[in-house]
């Protein structure tokens, strides 16, 4: 068994070190709880902390651009938020309600995570903050945020005859 959760090694590049995610992580994610434990209530940061952790979002770097990528299966566009705190971290928050229970039911798991989310990422120098577009399609949410042009220097010939 190991201490490390595999969710940090699921396939892809990933820097833990990096210093423009601001991520969360809840340690205790992945660990293997006995039964008794696992019925026990959670504090509320727990469940708040597991949230955070919860909503994976994929930022990639184009030449044009830097653009997340987030699956909120379920979750309409109006329960979601976009937003640019101080110019320079992009916020992306939202809430995902608990199904309605009824007298009757007898839950034997509950495996699909509720309530809220928020995860925020520092923008590079290079991003322009205001002019950030968002879109929703298919439950996936792809935030694109301009960079700056880098301009290249104008090359002038020089004419080296005689």
């Amino acid at each position: 068994m190991s201490l490390i959760p595999s969710s940090l090694f699921d396939g892809r590049r990933t820097n833990v070190f990096d210093p423009f995610s601001l991520d969360i992580w809840d340690p205790f994610q992945d660990f293997p709880f006995t039964s008794t434990v696992q019925s026990a209530p959670r504090s509320e940061f727990a469940k708040e902390t597991s949230a955070f952790a919860n909503t994976r979002i994929d930022w990639k770097e184009t030449p044009e651009a830097h653009v997340f990528k987030a699956d909120l299966p379920g979750l309409k566009k109006e329960e979601v938020k976009v937003e640019i705190e101080e110019g320079k971290v992009l916020q992306i928050s939202g809430e995902r309600s608990k199904e309605k229970e009824e007298k009757n039911d007898k839950w034997h798991r509950i495996e699909r995570s509720s309530g809220k989310f928020l995860r925020r990422f520092r923008l590079p120098e290079n991003a322009k903050a205001d002019q950030v577009k968002a879109n929703m399609e298919n439950g996936v949410l792809t935030v694109t945020v301009p960079k700056v042009e880098v301009k290249k220097p104008d090359v002038k010939a020089i004419d080296i005859s005689g």
